[in-house]
């Protein structure tokens, strides 16, 4: 008996087309940051353009959006915080951070799609992938600037958690909504 692959193993047209309108959204909220005074690692809006990319595509298609995002700042498009671009930004000290959104968008994107339609178990899912970024990103930051991990978590975790948590609750109200309108565009 031969066996082929069922179609839910490809990528579709239109599943391309939304990671590459999801990587589009990252591309746009990537750059755009609010930089403080007394740390290196500006106010990002990239784990928003994740978390919708969670509700939009799934934890897999979402991963990939990301990881396309990075690719692209990679080879130096401005698509990171702060318009900017290239490998040094990934050896700067921001660079845990960014790879720390890989693991931030599986761990979350897992929890979400086992909880789906649960808000307060989203956001739980959410919060637990962001604090698995935190870990990355504040690892390196204390690597690069020669601080230890609390003057690292001093820098770049405490500022950053209460727009965290309203981000995550932004993407709650807005995924579960653009989630309701991708599920009925497709179904016209």
């Amino acid at each position: 008996m031969q066996t082929t692959a069922t179609s839910s193993s490809k990528i579709t047209t239109r599943q391309m087309t939304l990671i590459a309108l999801m990587t589009a959204v990252t591309c746009i909220l990537g750059p755009l940051s609010i930089p403080l005074p007394f740390s290196p690692v500006p106010i990002s809006f990239t784990n928003l353009a994740i978390y919708l990319s969670l509700y939009v595509l799934g934890t897999g298609k979402a991963a990939i959006s990301y990881l396309v995002y990075l690719l692209i700042g990679m080879t130096g498009i401005p698509v990171f915080s702060g318009f900017s671009g290239g490998l040094t930004k990934l050896a700067g000290p921001t660079g845990g951070y960014l790879v720390g959104f890989i693991f931030m968008a599986l761990i979350s994107g897992v929890i979400m799609s086992k909880f789906q339609g649960k808000k307060v178990l989203e956001g739980a899912g959410m919060v637990l992938g962001t604090a698995v970024c935190y870990v990355f990103g504040t690892a390196w930051l204390c690597v690069q600037a020669g601080m230890n991990f609390k003057a690292g978590l001093a820098a770049g975790v405490i500022p950053y958690i209460p727009g965290d948590l309203i981000k995550i609750v932004i993407a709650i109200i807005v995924g579960s909504a653009l989630r309701n309108a991708v599920n009925k565009i497709a179904q016209n």
